[in-house]
């Protein structure tokens, strides 16, 4: 294993989100390491076309975005580095990422690992992926007007796609394996699938095999009641039958749901401090690259923010040469706390020799107030020696705060 290798920002996971994250972290002069196991891109750089991506009105490719982000990443002055991460250690201040060849630590991180199509297992399908085989009606309908694509699936996602598709194809055949009108989707899209002229069911069926030579052909179906197995042509097949997050390596470390995909807020932070997470291993509504590299700029600049205050809060309250620290919770709009925090800024001066008082604008100061949980303004805290010794909420008894202060002076001078 190579030596230690220290970060400000560890991102792991090279696809767009996590290249976005790069490009953002980096230009806000942070330290990045960008970690990948394989080549930068995730799904997107199997993508042989995009036309949805804003700006690309005459169609891209996945390679292409995916060069064009990682080269503004490195440009920016981001550390690409190719290794597969065994274990995590993201709690306590220090991060600890432990590679097969290398260890890399950071005070944050962004996880951005990626979720993958649920396949199907056909054959054929991982040979004509991107040539007709799709997993994403959004992303790839445009390409099929006037042809005729087939669905796999019956859930949510499978029928609401199917009637999107309807939009650019002029035949949608559903296969379904369930029995007839059966499905794993809410009724209300059902109904509406079943009145939508351009959809034709096939029920008790699954796909046996994909064919075509440079693109999908036709498509080999078996009856399950039946077992008897035919060929129907089609120009597309869409295999909606879920999607897999690729976030086994943070079970039992950050909060998911019961599916594996990470619970963020709408910073992109995780259940732990100073972890976020980023793209479509996120509990999200639209997976999308669009979306993905949105997630990451959010989380980079969550991240830094939470590196600016973090050592801010270091330097002017946590340093344990300081004697004390009052530190003063307010908002703007709150006429209150700005009265009472003018109080307590004269009291301090009275004490300057012993005290000094530390401003934090609670409207601005999301990591602290969470930490620390400020629920109520304002909030007056006294540090000594880097340790938290009193918390005065609401009210403050300005004769108790000068016990808190002096106290200490008090038994030094009488033990001497």
């Amino acid at each position: 294993m190579s030596e230690k290798e220290s970060f400000d920002l560890l991102i792991l996971g090279a696809g767009p989100a996590g290249l976005a994250a790069g490009i953002y972290g980096a230009r806000s002069q942070l330290r990045v390491g960008i970690i990948d196991k394989g080549t930068p891109g995730g799904q997107i750089a199997t993508t042989s076309e995009i036309e949805n991506y804003p700006g690309f009105a005459q169609g891209t490719t996945g390679p292409e975005v995916v060069m064009a982000l990682y080269n503004h990443a490195e440009q920016m002055g981001a550390k690409f580095i190719q290794d597969e991460i065994v274990t995590l250690e993201l709690n306590g201040k220090s991060k600890q990422l432990i590679g097969k060849t290398g260890q890399y630590n950071a005070e944050a991180v962004i996880v951005a690992p990626g979720a993958e199509p649920r396949l199907l297992g056909a054959p054929g399908e991982l040979e004509l992926r991107g040539k007709g085989v799709s997993y994403c009606a959004t992303c790839d309908a445009g390409f099929f007007k006037g042809m005729h694509v087939m669905v796999v699936g019956s859930g949510d996602a499978a029928i609401e796609e199917a009637i999107y598709l309807t939009q650019f194809a002029s035949k949608v055949t559903v296969i379904v394996l369930h029995d007839e009108g059966k499905v794993d989707a809410n009724a209300a899209a059902l109904a509406r699938a079943k009145a939508n002229q351009k959809i034709n069911w096939i029920w008790n069926t699954v796909v046996e095999k994909i064919n075509g030579q440079k693109k999908v052909e036709s498509v080999t179906l078996r009856d399950l009641n039946t077992g008897q197995t035919r060929d129907d042509l089609a120009n597309g097949i869409f295999i909606l039958i879920g999607t897999v997050p690729k976030t086994e390596l943070l079970k039992g470390i950050i909060q998911m749901d019961p599916k594996g995909y990470i619970v963020t807020d709408e910073r992109m932070k995780t259940s732990i401090e100073g972890v976020y997470a980023c793209g479509d291993a996120r509990i999200k509504y639209l997976r999308q690259v669009v979306t993905a590299v949105s997630d990451g700029a959010v989380a980079a600049v969550a991240a830094g923010r939470f590196l600016d205050e973090t050592r801010s809060f270091e330097q002017q309250v946590l340093a344990e040469d300081q004697q004390a620290v009052v530190v003063g919770y307010y908002h703007p709009e709150n006429q209150y706390s700005l009265k009472v925090l003018g109080e307590v800024d004269r009291f301090v001066e009275e004490h300057r020799n012993m005290v000094k008082l530390v401003r934090i604008d609670a409207s601005r100061n999301n990591l602290l107030t969470q930490r620390y949980n400020i629920n109520f303004l304002p909030t007056i805290q006294v540090f000594r020696k880097g340790h938290l010794e009193n918390i005065y909420s609401e009210t403050i008894n300005y004769e108790e705060l000068e016990k808190t202060i002096t106290a200490p002076v008090a038994d030094t001078l009488a033990a001497k």
